[in-house]
């Protein structure tokens, strides 16, 4: 998602009112920086609090750790790298991922050798439909266990833009929230559906809404999970003692012609180290310790925690 994405920061189609909510509720993060402008070194910057030079994501050599993991890539993360789940393990806290993982696809690479407990979603993007021989399908996990794959188990219809797959994800971060407030367990969510991502897509009651075509839809679908998300923390009367950080992990794709996102009034996009491909729409979210309606216009960074 680009930073000209939502309504509070400036979008003219206003498609975002949970977000928007969730800004006027915490602090609207306006100059806020991803590690990277691209997804997997991104992502490893964030879990690990280090810079994708020190953490291994950086190169755009295929033999090694690079910049992007797809299907062939044999590495992944590191195992002296040190992520936020594996720091709050040892607090009690159980740990989810949900959505894109992107940091390895191998066994040894996997989110549950790397502190995380649980695993809904695919290690990579959801480029397809492949032929299943010389190139599958993406797999999608539960846990360790391969579950199925994109376009087989788990459908993506490229005519009409329609699946299923984020609607998936809100109701399994809710779940998980239920599980771990009813056991009495801190917890980490990291919630990352990938809808925005080329090939876009949105469940059907979404499909058609937007004025900003199959992005605009997939948009308004995240949003709606937000929402819900957020509501679930109030339901249960676990907002005030539950941090929210929303961030994206790199600019608008503006190298989509049509369907893309939007960085507002900046540079170029994703892939590219200008403002539009590294600064991220971001808000932080407390009720009762971060005071609603802040705007912060301090320099901040992913990695930074």
């Amino acid at each position: 998602m680009g930073w000209g994405d939502l309504g509070v920061f400036g979008h003219p189609a206003k498609e975002t009112p949970f977000l928007d909510k969730m800004a006027s509720e915490g602090a609207l993060m306006t100059d806020f920086y991803a590690g990277n402008p691209l997804c997997s070194p991104s992502r490893a910057a964030f879990l690990t609090g280090r810079l994708p030079i020190r953490n291994g994501f950086y190169s755009s050599n295929a033999h090694a750790r690079n910049a992007y993991t797809p299907q062939k890539i044999v590495g992944g993360i590191s195992d002296s790298e040190i992520l936020i789940p594996e720091i709050l393990g040892k607090a009690g806290y159980k740990s989810k991922i949900i959505g894109k993982w992107h940091l390895g696809h191998q066994e040894q690479y996997l989110p549950l050798n790397h502190g995380f407990d649980e695993f809904f979603g695919s290690t990579n993007c959801h480029p397809g439909p492949f032929n299943d021989k010389s190139n599958p399908n993406i797999p999608v996990f539960r846990d360790s266990e391969m579950i199925g794959r994109y376009y087989e188990e788990f459908e993506i219809n490229h005519e009409t833009g329609e699946s299923n797959m984020t609607q998936l994800f809100i109701e399994e971060g809710l779940k998980f929230i239920d599980e771990q407030h009813t056991a009495g367990n801190p917890f980490f969510l990291y919630w990352t559906p990938d809808a925005t991502h080329l090939p876009l897509y949105a469940s059907n009651a979404f499909l058609g809404q937007s004025q900003r075509g199959l992005y605009g839809d997939a948009v308004m679908e995240l949003d709606s999970g937000v929402g819900r998300i957020l509501d679930r923390l109030r339901d249960l009367e676990i907002a005030n003692n539950t941090f929210v950080f929303f961030l994206s992990d790199n600019g608008a794709a503006t190298y989509a012609k049509s369907n893309g996102g939007s960085v507002g009034p900046f540079l170029c996009g994703k892939e590219t180290t200008y403002e539009g491909g590294m600064r991220e729409p971001s808000i932080a979210w407390w009720p009762g310790k971060i005071k609603p309606g802040i705007v912060r216009q301090t320099m901040a960074l992913s990695i930074s925690f």
